[in-house]
């Protein structure tokens, strides 16, 4: 299989994106510099990752890129809207287009909680239902975004978020985001990884172990 260019781990608040997301960019890099070097003279039976390249994987945190207005609004408890979300969203997919037209490979930590985000992510504002909106029309091809999408049970996560400081999300938008959560489904390209009862290691070992037989 070839290596997809981005990675998109996705699930609730507390479901460990950012954490498993940065975990996944350094063994993504460090494994495709190893194989760099001897992809050839692995033994046929050993489990391969597809071929990446030298110039590595880059992590970005979708957090990091909310407008002021949406951390105030979170940070107050009050659930962001679409019209909220969308120009966040689109100015990921901007990032993402700028990563992938530069031969660069992208982890994408983001909620991503319905069909219609990942779809901006992939299409950029052309997957927004505006009539007559003939902008940004370019976007990702579909083999080149996976979907990971951590999962897990609602007291798990709740008591993991719980846990959690210094952090604009309080505990209490957590059954607001699962309320509106749409798991990825065919025709999605994704991985679906349970969050229960593992560490983010783990978790991140689990989506490499997945990868390799995709």
């Amino acid at each position: 299989m070839e290596a997809p260019a981005v990675l998109l781990v996705m699930g609730v608040s507390g479901s460990g994106k950012s954490t498993v997301g940065a975990l996944l960019a350094s063994k993504v890099k460090r494994e495709g510099q190893a194989q760099t070097q001897d992809f050839y003279s692995l033994p046929a039976s050993k489990p391969r990752l597809p071929f990446i390249p030298k110039l590595g994987w880059k992590f970005y945190d979708a957090d990091d890129y909310h407008s002021e207005e949406n951390r105030m609004k979170m940070g107050r408890g009050v659930p962001l809207s679409d019209q909220d979300r969308i120009p966040w969203l689109c100015s990921l997919h901007d990032i993402l287009l700028r990563a992938v037209a530069s031969g660069q490979r992208v982890v994408l930590a983001c909620s991503a909680l319905k069909k219609t985000y990942r779809d901006i992510l992939t299409r950029g504002r052309g997957a927004v239902p505006v009539k007559g909106d003939e902008s940004a029309k370019e976007r990702l091809a579909g083999e080149q975004l996976l979907v990971v999408y951590l999962c897990g049970s609602f007291e798990t996560i709740s008591r993991r978020l719980s846990q959690r400081k210094g952090h604009f999300m309080p505990p209490e938008l957590l059954q607001s985001q699962f309320g509106v959560l749409e798991p990825p489904s065919g025709p999605e390209n994704f991985l679906q990884v349970s969050v229960d009862q593992k560490s983010p290691a783990e978790i991140a070992d689990a989506v490499m172990e997945a990868l390799q037989r995709k």
